[in-house]
């Protein structure tokens, strides 16, 4: 019997907002799909590059990052500043052989449930159809490091 994929989501999301709207569902008993793990960050401008990396490279399928809405970040441009950074990262990210369309993002307020579940239950719906998250793996096995044979130390 095969093994249905159930793939997991790494969420960034802003404390103000996001993380407000998805504690909203909860109270709200709105049903969702149980595949993704929330990251509480100030502000989606304080996310590092180096975090979305991190994720697939611990067996996060994707990355979906979520925040104020521009114009209504609690620390005033932080959504612009991020913004700005991610779609000069998509780029980074298909330049080092990443798949970027695994990466998401959205504006979700605190008063918007709803939203919020439509857009984490739409990401798990489009992260299923991709399959799993290999290129990682597979990146990891391409790069050797040459031994010394005199040192008699193996890295891998």
């Amino acid at each position: 019997m095969e093994e249905k994929f159930e793939p997991k989501i790494a969420a960034f999301v802003c404390n103000w907002c996001t993380y407000t709207g998805a504690d909203l569902a909860g109270t709200s008993r709105l049903k969702q799909e149980a595949n993704a793990r929330l990251i509480r960050v100030p502000c989606t401008g304080r996310i590092d590059p180096v975090f979305i990396i991190k994720a697939f490279e611990n067996g996060a399928d994707g990355v979906l990052i979520s925040g104020c809405h521009p114009g209504d970040c609690h620390y005033n441009a932080g959504n612009f500043h991020a913004r700005r950074r991610w779609i000069l990262f998509k780029n980074l990210l298909d330049f080092i052989g990443i798949d970027s369309s695994r990466l998401y993002f959205s504006w979700v307020s605190a008063s918007e449930g709803k939203k919020w579940v439509d857009i984490v239950d739409g990401v798990i719906d489009a992260v299923r159809a991709k399959g799993p998250f290999k290129q990682y793996k597979k990146m990891n096995k391409e790069i050797e490091i040459p031994v010394a044979a005199e040192e008699g130390v193996s890295v891998k």
